[in-house]
């Protein structure tokens, strides 16, 4: 048992360390700082001591003196549904890997407004910012390059500021569904969204029904609710009060899913046989057996690793240009989805 005696009721400092190790307090600190010069000897010595007392360096200390910290913040809402979850997940991962520190801000109970939230994390002297869903308010990206932190968007832009944008292309993914579903033979199709007007979620219905249009097929609209698997339901309840419709555009895999499960338990449809359903984003639950849904995979792991080169880029050589990086969203051939009657178009 540890006596109380042996409890610290601090954190082990920098001058014990320089004491123990019999050298300055700067020669501690130059051991610690990446690049910084010191001898093989001192460096020995002072580790060492470390690692008797159990020293951690205070990176929080550390960000002040130079006017920046290695922190990355993270800010989004709706982050438990499995799209956004896989997204943090392996941003995070990447992040911790690459030597960095990530700062989570869930802007859930804020309202949607970013504003406050991403106001806390430029108290911390953060490198860079991501944000992964939602829109934060034009004065508060204002506010961050004035102070020189990149602002890092995922799946949405905002035209006339200075920042990196990195999106999945979900016109191309739009296109692609409707030619999917017009090449199963459906020819009387529903689009089913929320009440939410994300530049991603409006990207994929536009394409969408732009496409459909050239093919003189008409499409029905279901835009309210929350982005979730009840929202579906409650379009499959509402638009299938008919044998009409044969074909629908789900914009998430939720929404896909609560769409099937009411097609086929509440109005006795059979999928694919009676009614084609394809959804978009790949999630966990879209391949379960139950579902086997035909959609389309956001690039999980190449967004991710597009939002790590931002990030180095932009510490090594601010004054570049900014840019769009848009990358390709992919048909993933599930059973939602009828055999192909005629040839699909080639997705533009």
């Amino acid at each position: 048992m540890v006596s109380q005696a042996r409890i610290r009721r601090s954190f082990v400092t920098a001058a014990e360390i320089a004491e123990r190790a019999g050298v300055s307090r700067s020669a501690v600190s130059r051991t610690f700082t990446p690049g910084a010069s010191v001898s093989n000897a001192m460096r020995a010595r002072v580790t060492a001591a470390a690692e008797t007392l159990g020293y951690r360096v205070n990176r929080l200390a550390q960000s002040l003196t130079n006017a920046r910290s290695n922190i990355v913040g993270l800010v989004g809402a709706d982050l438990q549904q499995p799209f956004h979850a896989g997204l943090l997940a392996a941003l995070s991962e990447t992040l911790l890997a690459d030597g960095f520190q990530c700062m989570l801000l869930n802007a859930a109970n804020a309202g949607r407004d970013m504003g406050a939230i991403i106001e806390r994390v430029l108290e911390y002297r953060v490198c860079a910012i991501v944000v992964m869903n939602g829109t934060p308010p034009s004065g508060i990206v204002k506010e961050c390059l004035s102070n020189g932190v990149p602002v890092i968007l995922v799946n949405k832009t905002m035209p006339g500021f200075a920042v990196d944008t990195v999106v999945s292309d979900h016109a191309a993914g739009g296109r692609a569904a409707a030619d999917r579903l017009l090449a199963a033979g459906c020819r009387r199709l529903v689009v089913v969204s929320s009440g939410a007007r994300t530049a991603s979620l409006v990207g994929r219905i536009d394409a969408f029904r732009k496409r459909a249009a050239e093919a003189d097929v008409p499409v029905r609209l279901w835009q309210t609710g929350p982005t979730d698997y009840a929202t579906g339901r409650d379009a499959a309840l509402s638009m299938l009060d008919d044998d009409a419709v044969d074909g629908a555009f789900c914009v998430t895999d939720l929404l896909a899913l609560g769409f099937i499960d009411a097609a086929r338990i509440d109005r006795g449809r059979s999928v694919p046989r009676d009614l084609s359903v394809i959804g978009f984003d790949d999630i966990p639950q879209a391949a379960w057996n139950a579902y086997r849904l035909t959609t389309f995979r956001q690039p999980v792991r190449s967004l991710t690793d597009q939002v790590m080169k931002v990030i180095r880029r932009r510490a090594e050589t601010p004054d570049l240009p900014h840019a769009v990086f848009t990358l390709p969203a992919t048909l993933v051939e599930r059973n939602t989805v009828r055999a192909a009657t005629q040839p699909q178009r080639r997705a533009r």
